[in-house]
C-alpha cells in the first residue's frame, strides 16, 4: 500500500520487529508469575489448558490477520469494525481498545514500581513518573526507533524463557538437580488431572489473560514492511513460538518439582535457577520481570496513538488527533493517551499497595471484549468477500467453524469468570449470603482456591452503555466537537 494510501503513516516496521511487538504483549507478568497459579489450580492438566487456549487465541489471531493482510491500516479491527460493521462497532471497538490499553500502560507503570522495591525503596509515583515520560519520548521519535527499542526489551523477554528451558532440560537430562527431579512428577501427585477436568477448566481463567497482546500484530500492520507477507509470517511464527515457551517452561517446571510444590517459594523461574546454584536468582529474575514491564508498555504506547489516530481518521474522535509530526508520528494522539495514563501517578501516591490488583480486574473484562469483537467483526468482513473467497490472501481456517468455537469457548470463559466469585470468599458468595439466598454455613458453589474475578464481567454492560451514550452525545454535536 503506498503512503498515502497509508495516511500518512510509514511502513518501517521490519519483519522481527512485528514478531517481537507480538512477543512483547503476549510474553511478560503472565507466564513468570501467572504460570504458578495455573499449576496450582490445574496441576500438570495446565499443560493441556495452555494448548486448548494458545489454539483458540491462534485462530483469532488468524482471524485479524485475514483482515489485516488483506487491508494493512493503522486501525485494525476498529477499522474493519468501522467499516464491515458499522458505525457504533467501529466507535466501540476503538475506544474500547484504547481504554484497555490505558489500562494495561497504569497496571504496567504500578507493578514497576513494586518490582524496583527489590532493589531501591522509591515512592511508585516517582518512577511510574519518570517511566511515562521515556517510554512517552521513545514513541514520539521514529517508529523504527519504537521498533529497535521493542524489539530489544521483547528479546530479553524471549531469551530468558528459553533459557529457563535449556537449563531446565540440563537438570533433568544430566539429575544434577537431585532425586526429585523426573518425568513421572507429571502423574505421580495425584495424576495428570489431580484437581479433575473441573481444576484444569478452571484454570483457563488465568490462562487466557497470559496471551493478551498479540492482538498487536493487527495493530502494527498499518507500518509494516511488505505487510502481505510480512503479517502472515508474523502470525504464523509467534503463535507456535509462544505455545513452545509457555508448554515448554511449565511442563519442565513440573518436571524439576512436583506440581504442588510449584509457587510456594515464589516464581517457578527463582525456583529453576536456584537449583543450579545461582545466588542471584531473584536480581536475574527482577531484572527480567522490569524489562517485561517495560515492554508492554512501550507496545501500550504505540498501540494507544495508533488506534487514537484511526478513531479520528473516522471521524470517531476529534480531528486534532490526526495530526503527524515530521517523521510521520501522531504526537497529538500519543500525548493525549500519555496524559490520561498519567493518572496513574495520584493512583500510586493515593494507594501504592492496592493499585495493580484493581487495574487488572477492569482490564481482563476488556481484553474478552476485544476479542469477541475481533471474531465477530471477521464475520462481518467474510460476508463482504462471499463468492469472492480467491481474493483473500491470508484466510481463516475452518471459516466459519472456527468463529463459532471461538465465540463459544469466550462464552464459557465469561461464565467461568462469573462463577469465580462463588468461592468461599468471593464477592458473590457474600452476597447471596447477606440477601439470605444461601445459608451463612453453607458449602461454597466453587471449592478450588481461584482468584475472583467476577466483577469484571459485570463492568462489560456497564462499559458497553457508557460508550453507546459517549456514541449518541457524540452524534449529536459532531460537527461543534469534531470538526
Amino acid at each position: 500500500m503506498p503512503e498515502s494510501e497509508n495516511n500518512g503513516l510509514v511502513r518501517k516496521l521490519k519483519n522481527r520487529h512485528i514478531q517481537m511487538i507480538a512477543f512483547g504483549g503476549a510474553i511478560g507478568t503472565g507466564l513468570y508469575y501467572g504460570s504458578a497459579e495455573a499449576i496450582r489450580l490445574a496441576g500438570p492438566a495446565a499443560i493441556l489448558a495452555y494448548l486448548i487456549g494458545g489454539f483458540i487465541i491462534y485462530l483469532i489471531m488468524r482471524m485479524l490477520g485475514e483482515m489485516s493482510t488483506q487491508e494493512p491500516v493503522a486501525g485494525a479491527f476498529s477499522y474493519f469494525a468501522h467499516k464491515y460493521w458499522g458505525d457504533f462497532p467501529g466507535f466501540f471497538a476503538g475506544w474500547n481498545y484504547w481504554f484497555l490499553y490505558v489500562l494495561v500502560s497504569i497496571a504496567e507503570l504500578t507493578v514497576l514500581g513494586i518490582y524496583l522495591d527489590h532493589w531501591v525503596m522509591i515512592d511508585h509515583w516517582k518512577t511510574t513518573l519518570v517511566a511515562l515520560f521515556i517510554i512517552t519520548g521513545i514513541n514520539l521519535v521514529t517508529v523504527r526507533f519504537f521498533g529497535e527499542f521493542e524489539f530489544w526489551f521483547a528479546l530479553i523477554k524471549v531469551l530468558a524463557v528459553i533459557g529457563m528451558i535449556v537449563f531446565g532440560i540440563f537438570l533433568i537430562v544430566t539429575g544434577f538437580a537431585g532425586g526429585e527431579v523426573k518425568v513421572s512428577n507429571l502423574w505421580d501427585y495425584g495424576g495428570f488431572f489431580p484437581m479433575g477436568i473441573g481444576g484444569m477448566v478452571m484454570s483457563l481463567v488465568v490462562i487466557m489473560f497470559s496471551f493478551g497482546g498479540t492482538e498487536l500484530i493487527g495493530i502494527a500492520a498499518g507500518e509494516a514492511e511488505e505487510p502481505h507477507k510480512t503479517i502472515p509470517g508474523a502470525i504464523n511464527q509467534v503463535m507456535w513460538r509462544i505455545l513452545l515457551f509457555y508448554i515448554g517452561a511449565v511442563t519442565v517446571i513440573m518436571i524439576l518439582n512436583p506440581w504442588n510444590m510449584v509457587g510456594r517459594a515464589g516464581s517457578p523461574f527463582v525456583m529453576i535457577f536456584e537449583h543450579i546454584g545461582i545466588p542471584a536468582a531473584g536480581h536475574i529474575l527482577n531484572f527480567v520481570v522490569i524489562t517485561a514491564a517495560i515492554s508492554v508498555y512501550n507496545s501500550a504506547v504505540y498501540s494507544n496513538g495508533r488506534m487514537l489516530y484511526s478513531l479520528a481518521e473516522q471521524k470517531n474522535a476529534p480531528q486534532i488527533f490526526t495530526r503527524l509530526s515530521a517523521n510521520h508520528i501522531p504526537y497529538a494522539a500519543i500525548l493525549f493517551s500519555s496524559c490520561c495514563t498519567a493518572i496513574v501517578v495520584i493512583i500510586n501516591y493515593m494507594i501504592p499497595n492496592e493499585a495493580f490488583m484493581r487495574m487488572m480486574a477492569v482490564v481482563t473484562a476488556a481484553v474478552a471484549t476485544t476479542w469477541a469483537m475481533i471474531v465477530l467483526v471477521n464475520l462481518k468482513f467474510r460476508q463482504k468477500f462471499r463468492g469472492n473467497e480467491e481474493e483473500l490472501v491470508f484466510k481463516v481456517p475452518f471459516y466459519p467453524l472456527s468463529n463459532y468455537l471461538c465465540l463459544g469457548f469466550l462464552g464459557l470463559l465469561m461464565g467461568l469468570m462469573v462463577l469465580t466469585g462463588f468461592t468461599a470468599d468471593g464477592n458473590l458468595t457474600a452476597l447471596f449470603t447477606w440477601l439470605g439466598i444461601f445459608a451463612p454455613d453453607a458449602r461454597p458453589l466453587l471449592s478450588l482456591l481461584v482468584p475472583d474475578v467476577s466483577i469484571s464481567v459485570f463492568i462489560v454492560p456497564v462499559w458497553v452503555l457508557v460508550l453507546y451514550i459517549g456514541y449518541c452525545i457524540r452524534n449529536r454535536d459532531r460537527k461543534r466537537l469534531f470538526r
